[in-house]
């Protein structure tokens, strides 16, 4: 007889370390910075091999709010017109982008808020900056709904000394 309650308690001790809602919610929220995450990294590298609508993928579509040097941009489309206007289809006016000092906030199930520093690296005018992207969940994908930028050119020493802190270890 003094098995089954040292059983029960037993199977009621696991059912408790098993069973831990704070825990799954902590879990569940890392592997949702995890897919934000590989998102941006799908983006960066769509840039940086100069597949404008690959990095495009990443927003939604058509909806997506960008602003950009003060001003709003139509939509998707008009945005991808932006990237092509403004950063054109070759190496040297694209340059390599690269996006750092990431910082997500979970801000619900389907919702989170990204800001990331950034520096594109390229012969003429380099950039650096910060983007502030809020992300919705859809159809069990992340994409960018709103996306802010602020940006400023590199002047030659502040260029050199950026661009060597940058790096990636």
């Amino acid at each position: 007889m003094r098995s089954k309650p040292r059983l029960l308690l037993i199977v009621f001790a696991l059912t408790l370390m098993l069973w831990n809602p704070p825990l799954a919610v902590a879990t569940s929220a890392e592997s949702e910075k995890h897919a934000i995450l590989a998102l941006v990294s799908r983006m960066e590298t769509a840039w940086n091999r100069g597949d404008l609508k690959g990095y495009m993928a990443g927003f939604a579509n058509p909806d997506v709010i960008f602003i950009s040097h003060g001003e709003y941009q139509k939509d998707w489309q008009g945005t991808l017109d932006h990237y092509i206007r403004d950063y054109g289809e070759s190496d040297a006016t694209r340059g390599q982008l690269r996006f750092y000092d990431t910082k997500i906030e979970m801000l619900a199930p389907d919702a989170a808020q990204l800001n990331s520093r950034f520096h594109l690296e390229r012969p003429e005018n380099p950039l650096d900056g910060i983007s502030t992207r809020i992300l919705r969940k859809r159809s069990g994908q992340w994409v960018i709904t709103l996306n802010h930028v602020s940006a400023r050119e590199l002047p030659g020493a502040d260029r050199e000394k950026t661009a060597g802190s940058k790096r990636k270890p």
